[in-house]
């Protein structure tokens, strides 16, 4: 069964509330998940993100498209990365999902679709 893992945060505000020894420690802990992942087949896809602040939410207005800066205006977290994996249970994205949250407090998990659904 096929996950993503979505990680949420704040780069600038790990930056400014987190020591740079968590921040190593953070970033050693998601080194050893992602060669973990692949030496046992389950990493399909990853990546980390640039900040947030970097982000442009696209909408349409008037029919044209209108960018505006940052993910959520309403929000100081956002996506950060995410982990497409490849896992034969429920269990095991949870396990994996448990792990990653010490880091960012949240992730969430979502069952990637085969197929769009039937109406």
């Amino acid at each position: 069964m096929k996950y993503m893992l979505m990680m949420f945060g704040s780069s600038e505000g790990m930056g400014e509330s987190a020591s740079p020894e968590w921040i190593r420690e953070m970033i050693g802990f998601m080194k050893a998940l992602d060669e973990d992942l692949t030496q046992r087949g389950e990493m399909v896809f990853n990546a980390g993100l640039a900040d947030g602040s970097t982000a442009k939410t696209v909408r349409v207005e008037g029919g044209l498209p209108v960018a505006t800066d940052g993910p959520f205006a309403e929000a100081k977290e956002s996506l950060i990365g995410f982990w497409i994996v490849d896992v034969a249970s429920e269990e095991r994205v949870v396990e994996l999902a448990g792990s990653i949250a010490k880091y960012s407090g949240v992730v969430e998990v979502r069952r990637t679709a085969d197929a769009p659904p039937e109406f």
